[in-house]
């Protein structure tokens, strides 16, 4: 039941530190290919069940097709890689592994993503355990394949768009008063407690709104002036950008 990470950036050693944290593996049962205890990637799949492939997009067919002979009926391959369809993942590892598609975020580090999951006719066996496996590291979906570009933009583009906003709501902080460490600690427990309210009770954001926005007062005056000035619409746009940006 080892797993192997292969590339250990961001996103790889995230995924390394986040199930070390949640004691979902011991140290002993998980390869990372950029650690001194995994001589390559040749290695990391002889020795393992469960291979977890983080690299870029322009090196995943490399990667893949030089472990193509090394693959067995009995792997589980799962690529974290974005825009890479299960077809070619086929392609390049021999139609060998069972394959999973899967889209964690940075968040995955502190067991805290978003993740959401496609598979290529995986057995249930498989699919328990890879849903498990990032089930400890937050919350999980399984979804169709034609989705995965738009999961790719709403869970791991989307932590960066709620960063740039908790950025400008810092930088907003400070103008009015705060010094930027109180400013920080304000602005991102509040998308904490918003973010906590609307998992917790399943309102709708708009019903939450409704709640704070009293006639007159001070939120609706800021809500609306950020309409005005196209908040909601400059979101939604950025949005599809990203997933526009997707080659074809």
């Amino acid at each position: 039941m080892k797993i192997a990470i292969i590339g250990g950036g961001n996103l790889g050693s995230s995924i390394a530190k986040g199930l070390l944290l949640k004691q979902f593996i011991s140290d002993e049962d998980m390869c990372v290919t950029t650690r001194k205890n995994c001589v390559s990637n040749t290695e990391a799949v002889k020795n393992s069940k469960y291979i977890l492939v983080a690299v870029k997009p322009y090196q995943i067919k490399e990667v893949l097709e030089g472990l193509k002979d090394h693959f067995t009926q009995s792997h589980v391959l799962v690529s974290t890689v974005s825009g890479i369809e299960l077809k070619l993942l086929k392609e390049w590892t021999g139609d060998k592994p069972e394959l999973f598609r899967a889209m964690p975020n940075t968040a995955i580090a502190i067991g805290e993503s978003m993740t959401c999951i496609a598979h290529g006719k995986a057995s249930e066996k498989n699919i328990v355990f890879v849903k498990g496996l990032f089930s400890a590291l937050g919350k999980v979906i399984m979804i169709d394949e034609q989705l995965m570009n738009a999961a790719t933009v709403l869970a791991a583009c989307g932590t960066a768009f709620a960063m740039r906003y908790i950025r400008a709501n810092i930088q907003a902080g400070v103008q009015i008063g705060f010094h930027s460490k109180d400013a920080s600690l304000i602005a991102a427990q509040t998308i904490k407690g918003a973010c906590e309210l609307l998992l917790q009770t399943g309102t709708h954001p708009e019903a939450e709104i409704d709640k704070v926005a009293t006639p007159k007062g001070c939120t609706i005056a800021g809500l609306n002036e950020m309409e005005h000035e196209g908040f909601s619409s400059s979101l939604i746009k950025g949005v599809l950008t990203s997933y526009n940006s997707f080659p074809g």
